[in-house]
């Protein structure tokens, strides 16, 4: 995003603006906002549109592998719903201002952030039902927040991906499911995609509300709803019944309930290896952006082919 001098915001227009936000009010493309709130949707909306492109990767190269017709044809479905997702956000980004092919050159560059969970390896077929149960579950607990962001284009977004990503999590918690209750190295693959996957999943929600840089701000102004550790907490404690629903066990010895909040207290997340993940030097990160900026490189033929066709409708429509 090409960087705007920072601007003295109308006092009264920001009063205004305030105003909205605390009556609820759903903010439009074409209404007045802050700089600091449009800029902060870019970078929110930008870096969830980067997820959903870059998470296509861990599963694509299992289509071709999974167990049947059923099951691939399933995945194959998934995989195309998540680049939709991503198309339905740049669209959103757009409306702010800025356009998805700088967006797009951000991430090929490495300077654009997407979220950190999918520099993980997917190593068996119990890790497309860990991502569908753990990383998609968690997905929709952020985003049905989403769903209620003030910025309407965002918000309208998210009903329908999370109507999708809610497919998708039923999707792999049968698989989860399945292998679970099958031989007795079925269900061992199904424990150990468990234990890989549980705490990148917690990581998913992002720093303590108290280390996040953006957390006051996005709360403040209604993009989000409730804050990281409120979200991740509603996580843990929709996810510890269905894990024992499936008689899988939670990777976590510290995971006990406590009576008085009714919540699931669980052990400390490793940070060191979230930031570790978030700058760059994750399992696949390197991976991700090679296969990214590979598939960029092949498709150009088919955005100078668009383009081209483009123009010559263009020229047609103008000597009718």
């Amino acid at each position: 995003m090409t960087p705007t001098p920072a601007a003295t915001e109308d006092p009264k227009r920001l009063a205004e603006f305030e105003a909205r936000i605390a009556r609820g009010d759903t903010i439009e493309p074409k209404d007045w906002m802050p700089e600091k709130y449009r800029r902060q949707l870019i970078r929110m909306m930008s870096q969830h549109a980067h997820s959903e492109v870059v998470g296509m990767l861990p599963e694509g190269n299992w289509i071709t592998r999974a167990p049947s017709l059923r099951r691939k044809m399933s995945l194959l479905a998934k995989v195309q719903d998540e680049a939709g997702h991503g198309l339905y956000i740049y669209c959103g980004a757009e409306t702010l201002g800025v356009d998805r092919h700088e967006l797009v050159s951000q991430l090929l560059n490495g300077t654009a952030k997407y979220a950190s969970i999918f520099n993980y390896p997917t190593l068996t077929w119990a890790d497309i039902g860990a991502i569908g149960w753990l990383v998609d579950g968690a997905a929709i607990v952020n985003q049905t927040m989403l769903a209620k962001a003030s910025y309407g284009p965002y918000a309208r977004a998210m009903v329908r991906i999370c109507k999708e990503e809610n497919f998708h999590k039923r999707q792999g918690f049968e698989i989860m499911s399945l292998l679970s209750a099958g031989t007795p190295e079925q269900r061992a693959m199904a424990q150990d995609a468990l234990d890989r996957w549980w705490w990148p999943s917690l990581m998913m929600f992002g720093p303590h509300d108290k280390d996040s840089p953006n957390s006051g701000e996005l709360l403040r102004w209604g993009i989000k709803q409730k804050g990281n550790d409120e979200l991740r907490q509603r996580f843990v404690n929709l996810t510890v019944g269905q894990a024992k629903a499936i008689n899988l066990t939670i990777p976590d010895p510290k995971l006990r309930h406590d009576a008085e909040t009714g919540n699931w207290a669980f052990g400390e997340i490793d940070w060191d290896e979230f930031w570790r993940v978030v700058k760059g030097d994750g399992q696949c990160n390197r991976e991700r952006l090679t296969a990214r900026r590979k598939a960029h490189a092949d498709g150009a033929w088919v955005r100078e082919a668009a383009e081209a066709h483009a123009a010559k409708r263009a020229r047609l429509e103008s000597v009718a």
